[in-house]
């Protein structure tokens, strides 16, 4: 997956978006990583309910569904 910027929506998490996602295209997901927790929510609705993650979950879930 390839990374890009998100358009801030003025939470202090900095959102990676998708590369999947497009501004006249579908939307994806956003990532927002600090020390602890990986933090995951649905880009066209960027208030509605968020998923974390702890790293290592993290990169087992990113291992798993590279080889899918």
């Amino acid at each position: 997956m390839t990374l890009k910027p998100s358009t801030g929506d003025g939470s202090a998490l900095e959102w990676i978006k998708s590369s999947h996602s497009s501004n006249d295209g579908p939307d994806c997901v956003e990532v927002a990583a600090t020390p602890g927790t990986v933090h995951v929510r649905d880009s066209k609705d960027t208030q509605g309910p968020r998923l974390a993650f702890a790293p290592g979950a993290w990169t087992d879930f990113m291992t798993y569904t590279a080889g899918r």
